[in-house]
């Protein structure tokens, strides 16, 4: 029993004896490991602030993203002076525009007066011719009335009837009822003329349109006369 605690406590001895050296030894490593760590850091911070970024590839490509961006400002900025140049140009346009308008509109006023003046002395001559007549027709009115007198004393002269059927002859008819047009044409000219109920033809008044009788016209005395396809009567 004795022998197995004398064992026990040599081992307790033994270890504690081995184990010093290795603390010592981890409490060196650790003081080592600070030192170095704390070189470290003062060389990173040196290093840092000495360090020359001119020449170095980070300066390359911080210079080549400051062209790129210089360059893409000023192509903005010449696109910008290009849209400035051409609504300058469109205002220039605009302003040309409106000048000729307004030329146009004070032309279009002068003539306007001119066309107004121009009418205005028209119907200045119209009344004027009007009033004339007027006036010659006050002073031959003691004239006419003579003249009646005189003929209806030496009694009415016959009347000089046209014979429709020797300058136009009849076309065709159509139409329907009441509604019956005629067409004649002139003998002399060729021209057709259309005719209905009371239209006038060298003096003649269209009395009537039929089918059988053709177009029967009575004169301002009362004649009457007749154009149908044979001929007038």
């Amino acid at each position: 029993m004795q022998s197995n605690k004398k064992i026990w406590f040599l081992s307790v001895v033994l270890a504690a004896v081995f184990a010093m050296p290795v603390c010592a030894e981890e409490e060196m490593i650790d003081d080592v490991e600070f030192v170095e760590y704390e070189e470290v850091e003062d060389t990173s911070a040196d290093a840092v602030e000495n360090y020359d970024v001119s020449g170095s590839l980070f300066q390359q490509i911080t210079d080549l993203e400051q062209e790129k961006v210089l360059m893409q400002l000023e192509k903005e900025r010449a696109q910008l002076d290009l849209e400035l140049d051409r609504l300058a140009a469109e205002k220039i346009k605009l302003h040309m525009e409106i000048d000729t308008l307004s030329g146009r509109a004070e032309q279009q006023q002068q003539e306007f007066e001119m066309e107004r003046a121009k009418l205005e002395n028209e119907a200045a001559r119209l009344e004027l011719e009007r009033e004339r007549m007027l006036s010659e027709e006050v002073d031959e009115e003691p004239v006419a009335r003579v003249a009646r007198n005189t003929s209806s004393d030496e009694g009415a002269p016959e009347e000089d009837v046209i014979n429709v059927a020797d300058n136009y002859r009849l076309v065709n008819v159509f139409g329907a009822g009441a509604q019956l047009q005629a067409t004649v044409q002139d003998l002399a000219t060729g021209q057709n003329k259309r005719l209905s109920v009371g239209k006038k033809l060298d003096g003649l008044t269209v009395k009537s349109i039929s089918l059988d009788e053709g177009v029967v016209f009575v004169s301002d005395g009362g004649a009457i006369q007749n154009l149908n396809v044979s001929g007038g009567k």
